[in-house]
């Protein structure tokens, strides 16, 4: 079993409503999608989902599709599957940095060695641990009674006691009201966290996180720049609630120096920005060694990103802050044939072959900016 293929394509979802982060207002999410195919006309396909595109990150849509069809996949034509991990740390001796467009490829093929097998592709990682992990929500419309309503109702729909704020944008004082208003209205039937995407400065962080801390959020998210490990180090030696890192975490090495530093004492999790799977898998046992306890972050995927992550996150013993694997309740639709299932406050994990969900192959085409 060899591979003998593999196409990148670039896919543009709807989604239901405005996803606002403090450097992009998703209205629609860009996606990249791969699939390997062997030489017995098995297929396996991954996906990766991007944000806004350079206002995130220096991986855009076009550069993972370009630098995959250009340097990658040529390096991994001819090679067994089943051997994911060889493939990729021979990638790594070839290609520098790219981990978005590394994990288009590596789970990709991880998903056709799976199926190769006839098994979850968690089972090519240690076995499930968990079959539902808890799942976190965003609230996003701005309007104080709006939200607290939005959050009653996913609490009596059992669908939420998770619900994140995205408070980058705007007046941080303002935000922060509207954070602590929230959290007196559901009380002790949920929990509420606040990502800042890196927006504050440390003094704006030392007050808003003072006041949010006393209206009882548990947990503040990236509230300084990547490159002030300082900084996130002096907040999580003051301050109780925990403070996460996310876009600082970017890779193994990176998490290293978050744990040696203590920048943080939780760390996001997203195998894009590690660069896979098997490097995720690290990270999570870099963060388990020093004590940073694990969330299960989100790019805003599809089903198929979602079923990916969720595969994944299902290995790994202890999610302490549970996760945000929430993409396919905020599109208008999907890339796969079944739904991703959310029950009782927990998103369930795919178990079915390879990541345990099958591509619409007509809503890739429909979707794709071309083919």
């Amino acid at each position: 079993m060899k591979i003998r293929s593999f196409d990148v394509y670039i896919v543009d979802l709807p989604t239901i409503r405005p996803h606002q982060l403090a450097m992009h207002t998703i209205v629609s999410q860009s996606i990249v999608v791969g699939r390997v195919t062997d030489e017995e006309g098995r297929e396996g396909w991954s996906e990766v989902a991007t944000i806004g595109g350079a206002s995130y990150g220096e991986s855009t849509p076009e550069a993972i599709k370009a630098n995959i069809d250009t340097y990658i996949a040529p390096l991994v034509i001819g090679k067994d599957p089943v051997h994911f991990d060889k493939i990729m740390y021979e990638v790594s001796q070839e290609v520098r940095g790219n981990n978005f467009a590394k994990t288009v490829v590596e789970t990709a093929i991880i998903d056709l060695a799976a199926r190769s097998k006839g098994v979850a592709a968690f089972e090519l990682f240690g076995g499930q641990i968990h079959t539902s992990l808890p799942i976190a929500w965003t609230l996003a419309s701005g309007d104080t009674a709006k939200d607290i309503e939005e959050a009653k109702e996913f609490l009596h729909q059992k669908r939420h006691k998770i619900f994140k704020l995205k408070i980058g944008k705007g007046d941080p004082f303002k935000n922060v009201e509207h954070v602590r208003k929230i959290k007196q209205a559901v009380g002790d039937e949920a929990r509420i966290t606040v990502d800042v995407n890196q927006a504050w400065d440390e003094d704006t962080a030392n007050y808003c996180i003072a006041a949010l801390e006393d209206g009882g959020v548990s947990m503040v998210e990236q509230p300084l720049p990547t490159w002030n490990y300082e900084g996130m180090a002096r907040l999580t030696a003051r301050f109780k609630v925990p403070i996460m890192a996310d876009e600082a975490a970017n890779s193994i090495q990176d998490v290293f120096q978050i744990s040696k530093h203590r920048a943080g004492n939780c760390i996001a999790l997203k195998p894009c920005k590690a660069g896979g799977l098997t490097q995720t898998k690290k990270v999570a046992g870099i963060a388990e060694a020093a004590g940073i306890g694990l969330y299960g972050g989100t790019m805003i995927e599809s089903s198929l990103g979602t079923a990916i992550c969720a595969q994944l996150y299902a290995t790994i013993p202890e999610m302490k802050f549970g996760t945000e694997i929430f993409g396919p309740l905020l599109f208008q639709d999907d890339l796969t044939l079944e739904p991703i299932k959310f029950e009782n406050f927990e998103v369930i994990i795919p178990n079915g072959p390879g990541f345990g969900v099958e591509i619409d192959r007509e809503k890739v085409k429909h979707y794709a900016r071309s083919l």
